[in-house]
């Protein structure tokens, strides 16, 4: 539940609009519903701004519809990370009104019109097309959670022209999202461009000596560019939940 539905619910109680035991009753499941196989988190929103996403690797179809279907079912938008093609295909046909995003791996089935709650821009900036799954997932949770979003794509560091020639776009945004494998050298370059905090997010891409990403994740977190920060491989929800909440910092929810 959102705070401004339980704000308009308290509201209606106080007018004498709404009996004391019919909002008990929409309060029931709060602060979780137990599905058996889950237990779906309704109060998260209350306590942390952002509602309860759906990690959908390792979950069955059956699984991941039945918790979207509750989370949807208290007005909340419904989002799914890590969803294989197989599930995606199967939960489309069972919410014919879900958006599936198949290079980010999201389904997101909204509440109505996504209501525009941030500060500033988010841009997520990636080095290399490898990079465009984990960038892509970044771009869905950031927009899912009401956040206007730019993007700026392989602009990595083997070609620093590309990024210099988009500066502006860089100077424009409230908080970045830097997205590289490799050697991860994208996330000091940008961080020492701008005067707003960076979230480094390492990928898996790369040869051997890289590691599966451990190799940029160190040079990220041995950054000597100070406003960077560094999420764990291939988060790209991580990072924009963690630029959701600078971007929203201070706002109302």
């Amino acid at each position: 539940m959102q705070k401004a539905a339980l704000r308009s619910l308290l509201d209606a109680v106080s007018r004498g609009d709404i009996p004391v035991e019919r909002a008990l009753d929409q309060l029931r499941d709060l602060p979780f519903a137990d599905l058996g196989f889950a237990h779906v988190d309704h109060h998260r929103s209350l306590r942390t701004g952002l509602p309860e996403v759906v990690f959908g690797l390792g979950k069955t179809t059956v699984q991941i519809a039945g918790i979207v279907r509750e989370i949807h079912s208290k007005g909340t938008a419904a989002l799914v990370t890590r969803v294989e093609p197989e599930k995606a295909e199967a939960l489309v046909k069972e919410f014919p009104a879900i958006e599936h995003d198949a290079v980010a791996r999201t389904l997101l089935l909204k509440h109505g019109e996504i209501q525009k709650r941030g500060r500033g821009v988010i841009c997520i900036v990636s080095a290399g097309t490898s990079d465009a799954p984990v960038a892509a997932e970044a771009v869905s949770t950031a927009r899912a959670f009401g956040n206007e979003v730019s993007e700026l794509h392989d602009v990595g560091v083997a070609g620093l022209h590309r990024l210099l020639a988009k500066r502006e776009q860089l100077y424009a945004a409230a908080v970045l999202i830097v997205i590289a494998g490799m050697e991860g050298a994208l996330a000091s370059v940008v961080g020492g461009l701008v005067d707003k905090p960076v979230i480094a997010v390492p990928t898996s891409i790369g040869y051997g000596a890289s590691f599966g990403g451990v190799t940029a994740l160190l040079s990220m977190l041995n950054s000597c560019a100070s406003g960077v920060s560094v999420v764990n491989i291939d988060n790209g929800f991580g990072a924009a939940y963690c630029a959701t909440l600078i971007n929203q910092s201070g706002l109302s929810q």
